[in-house]
């Protein structure tokens, strides 16, 4: 039962800052993304 616990507390704790990182990542992915949209966009427009 000690060494469970020494387990989880080894490999829990990355795994739950590794997955809250990921999902941070991803929202500013999709800010990252929408971003280079509009740009392109507004590029376009002065390109015309």
């Amino acid at each position: 039962m000690d060494e469970m616990l020494k387990l989880i507390g080894n490999f829990g704790f990355p795994i739950v800052v590794s997955a809250y990182l990921l999902v941070r990542i991803e929202g500013k992915l999709s800010e990252l993304t929408a971003s280079i949209t509009e740009l392109a966009k507004a590029i376009a427009v002065i390109k015309s």
